[in-house]
């Protein structure tokens, strides 16, 4: 198994796994890792390959996906400076004015103590606004999120899935009063979906020293080459809630995107690995990902994941040209063309 590379999280000194391991889809759901001891095994194989950062969310399982990791990890006696964990906060788990779909005070004081309750923390290493909120002050959420950190409950706050101009702004508010200031985004990332982290991000790794953490790499499970002749019983495309996910496969960009993953199996087969290897080993590529969020419900997939470690020094110039010549969609390339 290749080692385990580390690299800082944007312009911090915060060192993460360059594949990490979150629970997105699995914890806490009655068809992959519902129960503690279950998900403390993925848990361990990811350590064991070398992995110190484990996402997590408030929405994931209305709370559940938490809990079990939580639990896992007090069941597995790691000691807190040994790893790295997130949390999300916006969609939240009430129905009630104040606490869904917002990014205000009131909401953000109270989510991260219900995180913390829920995982068994005193503080998260990171925590992320989950979405945007174009009907909060960003000035609100700032001051919000600073503190949060200044209260020692949280090291470190980001975004998942804002705007370059949204980030931008609560960056220049940030240092306008000399608050915490924005660190990383979570965006979605893959060789399918590219434009926001290598075109409209592309000053901000160097204006505010952005860091990645990047998620779904490998397309809701498309570039593992699963769904080329068809949806398997077992796929995540048939767990309730995730219906959505069924139809997009099925749409006709799913259908596209299913026979340029065809194409891509036999470049993956050249290179002696899989499509899934290739996959995330392109994403690591990217010097401006600084980890790969994977996931997994069953310990051979972590292990295996970790594989993908293996594949990058074979993603050779020549290698990546001949990928976006199947793909056709580099941004820089689109932009001019």
């Amino acid at each position: 198994m290749a080692k385990m590379e580390y690299r800082r999280l944007g312009r911090s000194g915060l060192k993460v796994s360059v594949l990490s391991f979150g629970s997105w889809v699995t914890f806490g759901n009655a068809n992959q890792l519902e129960t503690a001891n279950q998900a403390a095994a993925c848990l361990s194989a990811a350590k064991e390959a070398g992995v110190n950062f484990f996402d997590n969310a408030e929405a994931y399982s209305a709370g559940e996906s938490e809990r079990v990791m939580g639990a896992a990890i007090r069941e597995l006696g790691w000691q807190r400076y040994e790893y790295i964990i997130s949390t999300k906060l916006f969609w939240g788990l009430h129905e009630i004015p104040n606490m869904r779909n917002t990014l205000n005070r009131k909401y953000l004081s109270q989510a991260i103590d219900g995180s913390l309750e829920r995982l068994g923390l005193d503080f998260v290493d990171l925590v992320f606004c989950h979405r945007p909120d174009p009907k909060t002050p960003i000035e609100e959420t700032v001051w919000a999120m600073s503190d949060m950190i200044t209260q020692g409950k949280a090291l470190y706050w980001g975004t998942s899935e804002w705007s370059a101009d949204e980030i931008r702004a609560a960056y220049d508010v940030a240092d306008r009063h000399h608050l915490h200031k924005p660190l990383m985004e979570q965006p979605q990332y893959n060789i399918f979906w590219r434009e926001r982290v290598e075109k409209e991000y592309a000053r901000l790794y160097e204006d505010i020293g952005l860091g990645t953490t990047i998620w779904s790499p490998l397309y809701s499970g498309v570039l593992t080459g699963k769904y080329n002749d068809g949806i398997p019983a077992d796929s995540r495309m048939n767990v309730k809630g995730y219906e959505w996910l069924r139809k997009m496969v099925e749409s006709d960009e799913g259908k596209k995107a299913i026979e340029t993953v065809r194409r891509l199996t036999r470049v993956a087969k050249d290179l002696d690995t899989s499509m899934t290897h290739l996959a995330l080993a392109w994403c690591v590529k990217n010097p401006h990902v600084s980890t790969v969020i994977t996931g997994a419900s069953r310990v051979e997939q972590v292990r295996d994941n970790a594989e993908a470690l293996a594949v990058v020094p074979k993603l050779t110039p020549d290698v990546m040209k001949t990928i976006e010549g199947i793909l056709g969609n580099d941004p820089a390339r689109t932009a001019t063309a």
